[in-house]
């Protein structure tokens, strides 16, 4: 009885421990709020020659949840003469009540793959950022548009 008892109480701790943490709908929800109709401004600095980038834009049209962490950002990346507007999938982890953008080898068709990790708190963002053969660091202003 005793070992039976045991048992049931390690597997019920295990499936605790293994079982993901449910984020708040509620989060959800204002974060694809926040995240529509906005424009991230910013720089890029460079690891490799310790160079910061012209402005760069991001601007998010909408982001909606396709489910588990993954969400569709429809967005448009502006720098120097680039205008590309693509659809992204981006898993977004969550740091307490932080969203943080999370890529690992995306194809970002006309641009390469990348791999990023990028904190959204408030109307700023900041992060790091990587390619086949450099990287460095992106931050910035969320800004509504208007």
């Amino acid at each position: 009885m005793k070992n039976a008892l045991l048992v049931t109480i390690l597997l019920f701790l295990l499936t605790e421990c293994a079982r993901k943490p449910s984020i708040d709908p509620q989060l959800e929800q204002k974060f694809q709020q926040i995240m529509s109709g906005v424009t991230l401004i910013g720089h890029s600095a460079s690891l490799k020659d310790e160079s910061i980038a012209g402005e760069e834009k991001y601007v998010i049209e909408k982001v909606s949840k396709l489910g588990g962490e993954t969400w569709l950002f429809h967005v448009r990346i502006q720098y120097g003469s680039h205008d590309i507007p693509v659809p992204l999938p981006v898993t977004i982890k969550w740091a307490g009540d932080t969203p943080v953008i999370t890529i690992t080898n995306l194809t970002i068709p006309g641009l390469g793959a990348y791999t990023a990790r990028v904190l959204l708190y408030e109307a700023q963002y900041g992060g790091t950022w990587s390619s086949k053969d450099h990287g460095g660091q992106v931050f910035g202003k969320i800004e509504r548009q208007r």
